[in-house]
């Protein structure tokens, strides 16, 4: 467990140099307020802003396919490597007859999401960035942002829509 909490302190480190690198090297005149790092939600149906967006850094060192209990879902493969943590925790006070979940990363990155009626993974729906959509029953969802290889880790948006 301290091994989970060291690598969840250094990706958050991490991601805090990149932003400030970022920031400083692309000002914006007005102001806007940037999404949480490993952020959780809670939204219902009609939420806004849409498309709603958290950040994080993807990776770890634990086998997808372990923290999802299989190789493959009906929504795509369990690759990549995860933390034992979840990155995101996505509360949904409603059914949602559509929602998406996309990742938007410069690397290559990967997608688990548990939740009522299952698990689902995700590698490679958009060029290298995954996402999972469809219907999504209420409930609290665990969502984790991996990385393709072991102990890479990258920063990621995690965009929520109910944009089809």
């Amino acid at each position: 467990m301290l091994k989970t909490s060291l690598n969840r302190g250094i990706r958050v480190s991490l991601m805090i140099v990149t932003l400030g690198v970022i920031s400083a090297l692309h000002t914006n005149s007005r102001a806007q307020e940037a999404p949480p790092i490993f952020g959780d939600v809670t939204i219902s149906r009609k939420f806004s802003p849409d498309p709603l967006v958290v950040r994080g850094m993807s990776g770890g060192s634990i086998a997808a396919s372990q923290v999802a209990g299989r190789i493959e879902t009906p929504t795509g493969p369990c690759n990549g490597f995860v933390d034992e943590t979840p990155d995101h925790t996505i509360k949904l006070n409603s059914n949602f007859e559509y929602l998406k979940l996309q990742v938007q990363s410069p690397q290559d990155t990967t997608i688990i999401v548990k939740g009522p009626g299952g698990t689902w993974c995700n590698d490679d729906v958009n060029g290298k960035n995954p996402g999972i959509s469809g219907e999504w029953l209420p409930g609290n969802y665990q969502v984790w942002v991996g990385s393709y290889n072991k102990d890479k880790y990258f920063p990621y948006k995690l965009e929520i829509t109910e944009v089809r």
